[in-house]
């Protein structure tokens, strides 16, 4: 068998994270070219020139010379207000991005030397960054879906989908020509039903597009959206893991729960889902260049608003 070219890719190293990314200055001069690629533009009137200094021989300010508003680096940014060193939130970003499975919060406070509820707020407002990020993918072309949930049995609770700590999700998988799986998106629902559904497909599926898909009746609302659908049923001596048709969906949402229930042991899935959703999203659509994620999830935080630890915890609408 061949050597799988993507799974075997270098990506960034731990040595060269260090030598890059390794002091304060450094940091500060990737996160202002990830903010403004093309100069300096001031928050407020969106002028070109500034000038800057250090306030205390610390926080750098920039002053707009037109109207004169000062902002800070970090300032609107997912780092806004942060007390922690960018060298810090970049080890972060590292760990979250170039390992194969999940971090937990756990293990990232243990990576960083940071306490347990730092290393949580770290953690959900990258993954936050993550979320806005693959909230506006669209797949294309054939797709394999499916119904999904995270999550087990309660203590002296409900089995089988009628648990109360289940919390259900739809998956799709996009394939190519040679039938390989090439991005995909994971939307949490309420319930399985034909207006969820619809509402799934008008956002993340491209009109036209094929999709396959079991013998679940309110996966038709996808022709809602202009989408062809091809049904599958599985019935009595047929299983879904043998057929060719949701090879794909099979295999990641597989690899999905194998490296959830591995990494954690304790998450509220009723509140937080669809960040745990969106972590493993995220990278899988971008698996094709390990070595370049670490600096677009850069790019991506930069581009991301603030976002508090009150607003984190608040529970999704």
């Amino acid at each position: 068998m061949p050597m799988n070219k993507t799974q075997f890719q270098p990506g960034m190293s731990l040595t060269q994270l260090i030598a890059d990314y390794g002091t304060e200055e450094q940091c500060e001069q990737a996160l202002e070219k990830a903010r403004w690629p093309d100069g300096f533009r001031c928050p407020e009137c969106c002028g070109e020139r500034c000038s800057s200094y250090r306030r205390d021989g610390d926080v750098k300010i920039f002053q707009c010379s037109h109207c004169r508003t000062q902002t800070t680096l970090t300032q609107g940014t997912i780092f806004h207000a942060t007390k922690l060193p960018l060298t810090v939130w970049f080890q972060a970003i590292y760990f979250l991005s170039q390992s194969k499975n999940n971090v937990s919060a756990l293990e990232l406070k243990r990576l960083l030397g940071v306490c347990y509820r730092t290393a949580w707020r770290v953690k959900h407002k990258v993954m936050e960054v993550q979320y806005e990020e693959e909230m506006h993918t669209r797949l294309v072309g054939r797709i394999e879906l499916d119904d999904a949930y995270l999550g087990g049995e309660n203590c002296g609770g409900k089995a089988g989908r009628g648990s109360e700590n289940k919390t259900p999700f739809i998956a799709a998988v996009q394939t190519n020509e040679k039938g390989n799986p090439i991005a995909t998106v994971f939307s949490q629902v309420n319930t399985f039903s034909n207006d969820e559904v619809i509402a799934f497909a008008k956002k993340s599926l491209t009109p036209t597009s094929t999709v396959v898909s079991d013998g679940l009746w309110c996966f038709a609302g996808v022709k809602q959206a202009g989408c062809i659908h091809q049904r599958e049923v599985v019935g009595k001596g047929r299983k879904s893991t043998d057929m060719d048709s949701f090879q794909w969906i099979n295999t990641v949402l597989g690899n999905l729960k194998t490296s959830i229930s591995g990494t954690y042991h304790s998450i509220g899935f009723k509140k937080y889902c669809h960040r745990y959703l969106s972590e493993c999203q995220y990278r899988f659509n971008r698996r094709f260049d390990l070595f370049s994620m670490f600096k677009r999830l850069i790019t991506d935080a930069a581009k991301t608003g603030m976002r508090t630890e009150v607003w984190l915890r608040l529970a999704e609408e």
